[in-house]
C-alpha cells in the first residue's frame, strides 16, 4: 500500500483503474437516463417526437408531461436530501470546491446518488445535461478509491481529476477534451504528473466507452466549410454575441433560482416535486425542452428551424435549464449551454446568410461555432471549448473559426462579469476559489528576502582544517557554513553534506574548508520572495544564502520552510 502511496507506478495504476470504473459508470448512467426516460415519457428522447402521447398512459395525452417532473422529482427529492445534498444541482462546483477546498475528499454515496437523481430527472423532462453529473460522479469514485488507499491530498486531487476526465471521455467519446475539462476547469493547473494521469484515465475509460457506444462522433453533422477570407470578422461578431449570450444564461440561472428560494417554504425533499409542475408546463409547450435534446441540437443544425423557432428554441432552454436547477434538480449545464449556442448560431447564421448569400457558410455552420462559443461564454475554458467541440463534431474544416470565435467569446465574457457558471455558485455561498491564491501571490510580491531570511552562523576561513569545521557544521541549524576567502570576501559555503564525504576519506586530515566550499546561487537580501522562488525550486540544497547589496557578504540563509510561513502568515515581512 505504501508503494501504491508513494511511486509514480502506484498513481499510474489508480488512475487506470478510476478510468475503468469512470468509463463503466458512464453506460450505467447513460443506460439509467435511457431506461428513465422511456418509462416516464414512453419514449427513447421525447424532445425529438413532439406533441405525442406517452403510450404507457395514453389517457392523459399530451398532457403527461406535467406529471413526469413531478413523478420523478417526487423520487429524486427525498433521495438527494436524505443521502447526498451534494447531488442537488449541476455537480462541478461542488467538485471544483472539494479539490480546491477540502483536499479532494468527495462522500462515496455521491456516485450512486447521483446517477439516480439525475437520471430520474432527465428522465422525467429535467433540461439539463448529464456532463455534470458523470464529472461528479467519476471524481467521487477517484476520491473514494483515493481515500481507501490513504492517497496524500495532492494526489487525491489528481485522482478526482482523473474521475471526471474519464467521465467526459466515455460519456461524450472524447478522449482529448476529457483530460483538458479536468485539468482547465478542476484542477486549474498543467502540472507534468498530473497531466499523465489524467490523460490514462481518460483513454482507458474511452477504450471502454467505445465499446459500448462505437466510435463515432457524437454528432453526425455534414461537412461544412468558409467561402470567403473576410467571413471571419462575422466568426468574430459571432463570438461576442453569443459569447454575450452565454453570460446571460448564466446570470438568469442564478437568478431563477433564487426566485425558487424566495418563493419556497417547504421542505426541501418536496421541492423538485411541487416545481414539476411549473417544468412540466413550460415542457407542454415547447416540448423539445424535455431531456437533454441532442436531437433538436442535430436539427437546428441541419437548418430545419426558421429564425423565430430557433430564437424561441434558445430562450425556451435558459428558462428550462434554469427552472429545472431552480426546483432543486439535478443535472449539467454543459449540455444546455451547447443547445444555447446552436440555436443562436445557426439564427445568426441565418441573417448572415440571407444577407450575404454567396460569401457565406451554411447556417449549421455558425450554430457549430456558436455551440463552443456559448460554452467558451458561460464557463471561459476557452481550450476546453475548442478541444470538445472538435472531438464532438469530427469537423477539422470549423478549427480556426471556431478558435476565433471562442477566443472573442472569452474575451466578452471577462468583460460582462467577473465569475462564470461554476464559480459564480460557488461565490455566492461565500467562497472564493482563487482568493487564497492571490492574497499569497501579492504577500510574495510585496515580501523581501531579508524579512523572512534565517539566520547564518559566523564565516570560517578557507584555510581551517576540516576536523575544525565539522564542529561548526554541526552547530548550525541549516548544516550550512559561509566560508571566506584570504581577501576575507565571500568565498562560498561548506555543507553537511560534503563534510560527512570529505571525512571518510583517509586524506581527510589534509584537506581544508577551501577545497570543499561550493558556491550556490545567492539571493541578494532586497530581492523579493517571488522573485526567488525559481531559483530556490531548482536548488539542490536546503536552501540558498542571501547576499548583502554588494554581494560579497552572506547575511543569511532562505529555505523553502521560511518561504511557506510566509505564505501561511501574510503578516510576516
Amino acid at each position: 500500500m505504501d508503494w501504491m502511496r508513494r511511486s509514480s507506478g502506484g498513481l499510474v495504476t489508480l488512475a487506470v483503474i478510476i478510468g475503468a470504473g469512470s468509463g463503466l459508470g458512464a453506460i450505467v448512467f447513460r443506460w439509467l437516463i435511457t431506461t428513465f426516460t422511456r418509462i416516464l415519457s414512453g419514449h427513447a428522447d421525447y424532445s425529438a417526437a413532439g406533441r405525442v402521447a406517452n403510450p404507457h398512459i395514453p389517457v392523459l395525452g399530451i398532457w403527461f408531461v406535467v406529471l413526469a417532473p413531478m413523478v420523478a422529482g417526487a423520487i429524486y427529492g427525498p433521495l438527494v436530501t436524505k443521502f447526498a445534498p451534494e447531488a442537488r444541482g449541476h455537480g462541478v462546483p461542488e467538485v471544483m470546491y472539494a479539490v480546491a477546498a477540502r483536499g479532494g475528499r468527495i462522500p462515496p454515496q455521491v456516485t450512486v446518488v447521483k446517477a439516480l437523481a439525475s437520471a430520474l430527472c432527465i428522465g422525467g423532462g429535467g433540461s439539463v445535461g448529464r456532463e455534470g453529473p458523470i464529472v461528479q460522479i467519476g471524481s467521487a469514485w477517484g476520491s473514494s478509491l483515493g481515500r481507501l488507499t490513504r492517497m496524500p491530498e495532492n494526489r487525491l486531487r489528481i485522482l478526482v481529476a482523473c474521475g471526471a476526465a474519464g467521465g467526459i471521455a466515455a460519456t461524450f467519446n472524447a478522449p482529448i477534451a476529457g483530460p483538458f475539462f479536468a485539468m482547465e476547469l478542476i484542477l486549474r493547473d498543467f502540472a507534468a504528473e498530473s497531466f499523465g494521469a489524467v490523460v490514462l484515465s481518460s483513454v482507458t475509460a474511452s477504450v471502454i466507452g467505445r465499446a459500448a457506444f462505437g466510435d463515432n462522433p457524437f454528432l453526425d453533422l455534414p461537412a461544412f466549410g468558409l467561402k470567403s477570407g473576410w467571413e471571419y470578422l462575422i466568426f468574430a461578431l459571432l463570438g461576442i454575441v453569443i459569447g454575450a449570450v452565454g453570460v446571460a444564461f448564466t446570470h438568469i440561472l442564478y437568478w431563477i433560482e433564487d426566485a425558487c428560494d424566495w418563493a419556497w417554504r417547504g421542505p426541501e425533499w418536496l421541492r423538485p416535486a411541487v416545481g414539476g409542475v411549473l417544468l412540466g408546463g413550460l415542457l407542454l409547450a415547447l416540448p423539445q425542452m424535455y431531456g437533454v435534446g441532442y436531437p433538436v441540437l442535430a436539427h437546428a443544425i441541419d437548418g430545419q428551424y426558421v429564425v423565430w423557432m430557433l430564437l424561441a428554441l434558445m430562450a425556451g432552454k435558459i428558462l428550462a435549464t434554469s427552472l429545472t436547477i431552480g426546483i432543486g434538480g439535478s443535472g449539467g449545464v454543459f449540455a444546455p449551454s451547447l443547445f444555447i449556442g446552436a440555436m443562436g448560431g445557426t439564427a445568426f447564421g441565418v441573417v448572415v446568410h440571407q444577407l450575404f448569400p454567396a460569401a457565406t457558410a451554411a447556417p449549421g455552420m455558425y450554430g457549430l461555432i456558436g455551440m463552443g462559443a456559448a460554452f467558451a461564454g458561460a464557463t471561459r475554458a476557452a481550450i476546453t471549448a475548442v478541444v470538445i467541440l472538435f472531438e464532438l463534431t469530427g469537423e477539422y474544416s470549423i478549427i480556426l473559426p471556431l478558435m476565433l470565435a471562442i477566443v472573442t467569446a472569452t474575451l466578452t465574457s471577462k468583460i460582462l462579469s467577473r465569475e462564470t457558471i461554476y464559480t459564480l455558485k460557488l461565490t455566492r455561498r461565500g467562497v472564493n476559489l482563487d482568493a487564497a491564491h492571490h492574497r499569497s501571490a501579492a504577500h510574495l510580491e510585496r515580501a523581501s528576502v531579508a524579512s523572512v531570511m534565517e539566520p547564518m552562523p559566523e564565516p570560517i576561513p578557507a584555510r581551517t582544517p576540516l576536523t575544525d569545521a565539522a564542529r561548526a557544521i554541526l552547530l548550525s541549524p541549516n548544516g550550512v557554513v559561509p566560508v571566506t576567502g584570504p581577501d576575507e570576501q565571500y568565498h562560498g559555503c561548506l555543507t553537511a553534506q560534503s563534510v560527512a564525504e570529505a571525512l571518510s576519506d583517509p586524506a581527510a586530515d589534509r584537506a581544508t574548508v577551501g577545497d570543499l566550499a561550493v558556491l550556490p546561487p545567492g539571493i541578494i537580501e532586497t530581492a523579493t520572495l517571488a522573485d526567488t522562488l525559481d531559483t530556490l525550486h531548482t536548488s539542490t540544497s536546503t536552501g540558498l544564502p542571501v547576499l548583502d547589496r554588494a554581494g560579497n557578504t552572506v547575511v543569511g540563509w532562505l529555505t523553502h520552510r521560511a518561504v511557506l510561513l510566509a505564505v501561511q502568515n501574510p503578516q510576516t515581512g
